[in-house]
């Protein structure tokens, strides 16, 4: 390749990355800004959740948001189990001595005869058409709506998104699943390892009683 385009492909190549690492820094102070406009939410320790459970000292507490205050807290005005969908606060503390990488979880709703529901991806919360709740009307987000109206910060903003949780350090978050709270339902999630070894964790299996 002569030296001419071969340079211009250099350029081209470190002005792609300039722009890329540009656009980074943007959305990070634009999520940074959002998370400042927005009232703190302080939940409870793991260990302190309604539903809980430890494995090799790492510690899993849930507890699903359908009313109330502690509603309001996490989500202001909206109520996503309206509109099919269920939040159920994660709180996870790493007393373990290892590093645990999340990055790998798989979060499910097992109801009571065993049908499992995975996690929604928050990002695409905003787009589902609700899910049936037991002896409730489905809640669904009718097709003339332009905005949908899970299209809020908090959605995202509250997620569950910890990629790895050092030893002695907890995180919390919400996951979403399109379904209705159900009697004798579990959260059953796995695939958490441990960052040094890459060992997968046991899994946990936290009933919603």
């Amino acid at each position: 390749m002569p030296f001419i385009f071969k340079r211009l492909a250099l350029l081209m190549s470190i002005a792609a990355a300039v722009a890329s690492h540009n656009r980074a820094a943007d959305n990070q102070a634009a999520s940074y800004q959002a998370e400042k406009d927005h009232p703190a939410f302080h939940p409870p320790p793991a260990a302190e959740l309604p539903h809980r459970q430890t494995n090799g000292q790492v510690t899993i507490g849930a507890d699903p948001y359908t009313s109330g205050e502690k509603l309001k807290a996490a989500f202001g005005k909206l109520n996503p189990y309206q509109y099919g969908i269920l939040p159920v606060l994660i709180a996870i503390q790493n007393a373990s001595g290892q590093s645990i990488r999340m990055d790998g979880m798989k979060a499910e709703y097992v109801g009571p005869n065993g049908d499992r529901i995975e996690a929604t991806p928050a990002k695409d919360v905003r787009y589902t058409q609700g899910g049936g709740r037991p002896s409730q009307p489905i809640g669904v987000i009718p097709p003339h709506v332009k905005k949908s109206p899970l299209a809020v910060w908090e959605i995202e903003g509250r997620a569950f998104a910890a990629e790895m949780i050092p030893t002695g350090n907890s995180a919390f978050g919400f996951l979403y699943f399109q379904t209705g709270i159900q009697k004798g339902a579990t959260i059953y999630l796995s695939g958490m390892t441990e960052a040094a070894s890459g060992k997968e964790l046991l899994f946990f299996e936290i009933p919603l009683q």
